[in-house]
Formats: C-alpha cells, structure tokens, sequence
C-alpha cells in the first residue's frame, strides 16, 4: 500500500497536480427532461446549446478545464447523438460508456460508470445538466478527500428544488429533500470507490438515485462540503425559466474583474450580448481578432482623411468589438496562451493604427517639429506596450481589484480609446494624442508605485 501511495504522488507531482487530486471526471449524461420538452421537440436536454455548446460538452469541457486528464460520459436516452455532441473534443481523453438501465434513475448511471473508474482512489462526477462558472470546480478537485459542493446560500426556488445538505464543522453529513438546512449540493461531488458499495445499498433499498448513493456514503464516511468559490456560479437546468437563468449567469460572466469603468459600463454590455447571439456559430475567436484590426485600420483611414466624427464613432466600435475575441474564447473554453497572444497583438496593432490616423491627420494640416517630437514619443510608447507581449496586470501581478481601480485614470485600453473617440468626435485630434499618452503614463507610473510598495511590504514580512 505504501509503494501504491508513493508512486501516485509522483505521479500527480510529474503532471502538475496536486496530490490526491483525481485523475479522472465523470458526467451523468443519461436521463431526459420532460419539463424542457417543449423546447427539445422530445430529444435529450443535454442537446440545448448554451453559449453555442451543448450542456453535456460544455460539462466535459468543464471537467477538463479543472485539470482532470480523462472524463467518462454515460449515456442513455438518446445516446448516440449525445455521444455525438461530444465526439469532437479530444477522443484519446474522453470516453462514452452506456447505461442500460437508465431509466431507473441517476444511481443505476453510476453503476455503469463503475468498471471505467476501476483502480481510481477518487474520481470527480457532475450532472451534466448543471452549468457551471470558470473556476467553480477548483477548490472541490483539489480537495484531495471524498467531497461535495455546496452552495451555502441558494435563492428560494433553487432551495426548493434542490437536494439539501447537512453540514456540521467541515463535513457533510446528510442529503436529502426533506432536510431543513440552508444548503444544497450542486450536482458535483468527488467519490470514492466506496460510493458503488452504498449505490448497491440504495438500490436494494428501492432508492436508484444518485442521492440515495450519496446519502448511504455519507452516512457510512463523512465526505467534505466545499462551498462554492465567491464570484463564480452555478445553475441547474431543469426548465426554460432555468436556461434563461443560466444564459443570463453566462453573459455576465464574459465581464472580467479588472474591467474598468468604460467596459463594464459601455463596453461589455453591448459586446457580451453580441457574443452570446454569434456563440453558436462558433467563429474562432482569432477570426474576432482579424475583424477587430481590420475595423481599427479602417477607424484610422477616415480619420486620417479628416472625416473625425465618423472616425471617432469607428475607434469607439473598435473598442467595443476588440472583446469578442476573448469573450469567444471564454465561451468556446479555448483561452490558450496562442490565442491570447493573438488577440494582444490584434489589438497593439490596431491602436498603433489609430493613432497613426490621427498623427498622419495633424501633419496633413499642420506640420511642426513639437508635433513631430510628439508624434515620436507616442510612437515609442506604443511599440514598448506592443514589444510587451501581454497585459500589464500579468506582467506587474497587480490583483484585479486594483487593475479595475486604475481603470478611472482611463489607462486601459477601452479608456484610451474612448479618449480618442471623444476628442475626436469634438475636432480635437491633438487633445485626443495628448489625453491618451497622458492616461497611459499615469497609469503605468501608478502601476509602478504600487507593485515597488507591494514589493517593500513582503520584504518587510519576510524580515520579521
């Protein structure tokens, strides 16, 4: 036992997780609905597309995303097409497995999941149809113990339909319906082998739940209940009032913390409605990138030809639209560094571009050497931020608090470029040089102060 131990741990330390982490996720993707049947015409639920993906992909993927390296979907009504939804991922790390006894309940789809997770310590498992938040499932996978996550304070429709768990100190100690307690489990737990035991139980029992199991589990081995992470979400989809729920949680989602004044106010609410309307055609998020320069060199053409209140209008489209491609990304969980490298240089190069319209607009009409000495200087500025190669946030580590704090100075790039549009929807090209290099250099002299405090601040921890 104790060589099975060791060579686990340096398993889990050679791939990069942490120990006791499991391996393997599992997806209940079997059951039907017949509260949504009005909009499935009678197929599976887990085919409703949600942010242009299927419910049951967007579980795997989700279960990917949170550093499982294999996922095990079981099927049952309707399985070939579900197992079509998710043929496409990875094959070589995701499998199919069929219930043939479906019908009896989400316990008896457990049961057949059981020779796939064969020799696995713990393994992760989610309903497939609850939608969950990026990050939701970190703390639950890496609790390295048998767990549940709960959701601590639920609205009262969700308390009332939901499974309702007993918590004392840590540990769950109880589901169940007719519980009193505030809590409830979100469809997501990490199991044991054990739970196959307490699934026989149940069933003989007459219960073929996936509650019954986990209730008879509980009961027999205290399993920790993990409160969902503050800022993220989770929705199960039940009924149409449900997917408005979850598609509604989804866009605002696509916000980011560190969003400034401009794009969590302007920006984000007309571009995450634009993403979430164009999610299911799945257009590659660098192909948003592509669209965003195109639209910024056009910005910078018009208003190089002196033409500034359309020109302005453009910059402020381009700015708008420079948040499809990550938004894209999110949605599609495809936010590799390739695709966040191209979406960095999409958008230094189009504000190179816009700025160069303006520059090339005041030489045209008035050509002098301070002009000139200026133009130079803002040139320099943006070459350093495009040499840069990624977000200042990243490169200082400044927490997004902070980044949305700075973002009043209008530093950013959605300031800047409402800087822009501004000046030059009232004439005032130069103004709109002046403001944006003014913005940015505050905004990068503060950034500075405050990662040189910050760094002061653990060297004096660290002394005492």
């Amino acid at each position: 036992m104790g060589e099975d131990r060791s060579d686990g741990s340096f398993a889990a330390a050679a791939s990069g997780r942490p120990d006791g982490m499991p391996r393997v996720g599992v997806v209940l993707a079997a059951g039907r609905s017949v509260r949504l049947r009005r909009l499935t015409g009678g197929r599976s639920k887990l085919l409703l597309r949600l942010g242009g993906m299927a419910l049951v992909e967007r579980a795997v993927r989700t279960l990917l995303a949170s550093g499982l390296e294999r996922v095990v979907v079981v099927v049952g009504y309707q399985g070939d097409s579900v197992s079509q939804a998710v043929a496409g991922i990875d094959p070589g790390r995701v499998e199919v497995v069929r219930a043939e006894d479906w019908e009896s309940g989400n316990g008896a789809s457990l049961g057949a999941v059981e020779p796939a997770v064969a020799g696995e310590p713990l393994f992760a498992l989610l309903c497939s149809d609850h939608v969950f938040g990026e990050g939701a499932l970190d703390g639950l996978v890496e609790a390295g113990a048998p767990a549940v996550l709960v959701d601590e304070e639920p609205d009262r429709a969700a308390w009332e339909e939901g499974t309702r768990v007993h918590v004392q100190g840590p540990w769950a100690l109880a589901f169940g319906k007719d519980l009193d307690d505030p809590g409830i489990d979100c469809g997501a737990f990490v199991l044991p082998q054990e739970i196959f035991t307490s699934r026989r139980e149940a069933a003989r029992a007459g219960d073929h739940s996936l509650a019954g199991a986990v209730t008879r589990l509980a009961e027999a081995r205290p399993m920790l209940a993990e409160p969902i992470p503050e800022g993220t979400w989770w929705q199960d989809v039940d009924t149409p009032h449900d997917l408005r729920l979850a598609r509604r949680a989804l866009r605002r989602s696509l916000t980011r913390a560190s969003d400034g004044p401009v794009a969590q106010y302007l920006n984000r609410p007309v571009s995450t409605r634009i993403s979430m309307a164009l999610a299911p055609l799945s257009i590659p998020p660098p192909v948003y990138s592509s669209f965003g320069l195109l639209l910024g060199i056009m910005a910078a053409s018009v208003l190089a030809a002196g033409h500034l209140l359309v020109g302005g209008l453009l910059v402020q489209a381009t700015s708008v639209i420079g948040g499809l491609d990550e938004e894209a990304a999110r949605l599609q969980m495809a936010t590799g560094l390739r695709v966040r490298g191209i979406e960095h240089l999409a958008d230094r190069m189009g504000d190179a571009a816009i700025v160069t319209g303006l520059a090339l607009w005041l030489i045209d009409r008035s050509f002098r050497s301070h002009t000139l000495v200026l133009l130079a200087t803002i040139g320099l500025a943006w070459a350093v931020l495009a040499m840069a190669g990624q977000q200042r946030s990243s490169i200082l580590g400044l927490p997004a608090s902070t980044e949305r704090l700075l973002g009043y100075l209008l530093g950013g790039r959605d300031g800047r470029l409402v800087l822009v549009t501004a000046w030059a929807v009232l004439g005032h090209p130069m103004g709109a040089l002046v403001a944006l290099s003014a913005a940015w250099l505050a905004s990068v002299l503060l950034r500075v102060v405050l990662v040189r405090r910050g760094a002061r601040e653990a060297t004096r921890v660290l002394e005492q």
